[in-house]
């Protein structure tokens, strides 16, 4: 019996992916499900490669260990925000449905949070078919590139504690019936970045592209596509995040004259 070959197995897990998020969208009127298994697909589509070669190949192995650490931070930190809860919709689409006739919301919703992310879900996952496609010893470089991913790993697992520990905070002020000192985040690795999290998000799925160009012994792989097409998405998703709080905060627009780097932490 012929083995299916994994990209096709992946491939099929999107078009089922696809269906479930848009069907519980249209049936809840919630618009944030690809968001709830955005940290659990790609760790799913770099297993099946890894799995593909039997978890025999040191790089895959090591690709897929790292992808399953990154669902597992992002999905406890979602977790505890209530993303997973009844109504824990992300804000910014009750925004954009207020701004949108409804047939445009709704064309928005199947082919932009639908179809498009979770096609970008299985692109940043590719460099695994990469690495599955040239197998090869791991070597120094690739023990680099972990290392690097792993340092990414904590940058954003501090700013995301850094902005957990500010919002319960500010709750707790706000429940005593006082004013909190600052309405947003702006101390710890946010002195340096207005969006220190989405840094180091972009930067880890960057590196796994790297590995799988190690494997290759290329950088001129058409997988380039994931990384670069979620760095666009980060910046759209950040313009529009900052519009927001500046219509919200208007102390903001005095905190980015402050911190002028959007992601990268760097002073001045």
């Amino acid at each position: 019996m012929p083995t299916v070959p994994p990209l096709h197995v992946d491939l099929l897990i999107l078009v089922g992916v696809c269906a479930l998020t848009w069907g519980l969208s249209l049936v809840t009127r919630e618009y944030s499900w690809v968001d709830r298994i955005w940290s659990i697909v790609p760790v799913v589509y770099v297993w099946v490669f890894a799995a593909a070669l039997g978890l025999r190949d040191a790089r895959l192995d090591a690709m897929a260990v790292l992808v399953t650490l990154w669902g597992a931070r992002l999905t406890f930190n979602f977790a505890r925000k209530g993303g997973y809860a009844r109504g824990g919709e992300d804000y910014r689409w009750a925004v954009l449905r207020q701004r949108m006739p409804g047939w445009a919301f709704a064309v928005f919703n199947l082919f932009f949070i639908t179809i498009y992310q979770n096609v970008l879900l299985l692109l940043i996952a590719l460099p695994a078919y990469t690495a599955w496609r040239h197998p090869s010893p791991l070597n120094a470089l690739d023990v680099l590139l972990i290392v690097v991913f792993l340092a990414c790993l904590v940058g954003e697992t501090v700013a995301d504690e850094q902005q957990w520990r500010f919002q319960q905070r500010k709750k707790a002020e706000l429940e005593a019936g006082r004013e909190p000192e600052a309405r947003f985040v702006q101390t710890g690795l946010f002195r340096y970045s207005r969006h220190p999290n989405y840094f180091f998000e972009q930067a880890q799925w960057w590196v796994l592209f790297l590995i799988g160009c190690v494997a290759a012994g290329s950088l001129w792989q058409w997988t380039v596509l994931g990384p670069l097409l979620l760095t666009l998405l980060f910046v759209g998703s950040t313009r529009f995040t900052e519009q927001i709080s500046l219509a919200r905060y208007p102390e903001y627009a005095e905190y980015r004259r402050r911190v002028r780097s959007p992601l990268v932490p760097w002073r001045g």
